[in-house]
């Protein structure tokens, strides 16, 4: 059973796929279901303080580079323009969007995606972790339920 655990914690980790893939994996191994939310939320936090911190300065260092520069001036100017129009929409509820924003379990959401957006924007760093850490566990809830069958009722 740790050996399953321990996949789940991996799994919320990888980019794209995090505790929405995790949650499933566990719920279709008959895992229990408080365990493993518990453990996919550690999961899929741990990289959330590395990208923000380092992201940014990364995409910077790499912008004159010759074999990544196209791609990481592409990542700073989509994401910086993305970022101001989400600012703009947004205004002061800017950490509530990106909580929804990581809680809505559809491709290209995430923790990992919502540390980088945040990391681009420069917001504050101990109010975009609050709001992506409660989009991860909305994201669980959800993710947790669908996986329970709770919403085959609803959905078809």
């Amino acid at each position: 059973m740790f050996k399953k655990y321990l996949i789940v914690f991996f799994v919320s980790m990888v980019p794209l796929i995090e505790l929405r893939g995790a949650i499933p994996y566990a719920v279709g191994f008959n895992l229990p279901l408080v365990q493993s939310f518990i453990i996919a939320i550690i999961g899929n936090m741990v990289p959330v303080p590395f990208i923000y911190l380092f992201a940014r300065k990364i995409f910077e260092w790499g912008k004159d580079k010759k074999l990544i520069g196209k791609f990481c001036r592409f990542c700073l100017v989509k994401g910086e323009k993305g970022g101001r129009k989400l600012e703009k929409k947004a205004g002061h509820g800017l950490y509530i969007a990106l909580m929804l924003f990581v809680g809505i379990p559809l491709p290209g959401t995430g923790a990992i995606t919502g540390s980088l957006a945040a990391s681009i924007l420069d917001m504050d760093f101990k109010k975009s972790v609050v709001s992506i850490f409660g989009g991860v566990l909305l994201a669980g809830v959800i993710m947790g339920l669908l996986s329970l069958g709770l919403f085959k009722g609803i959905l078809g």
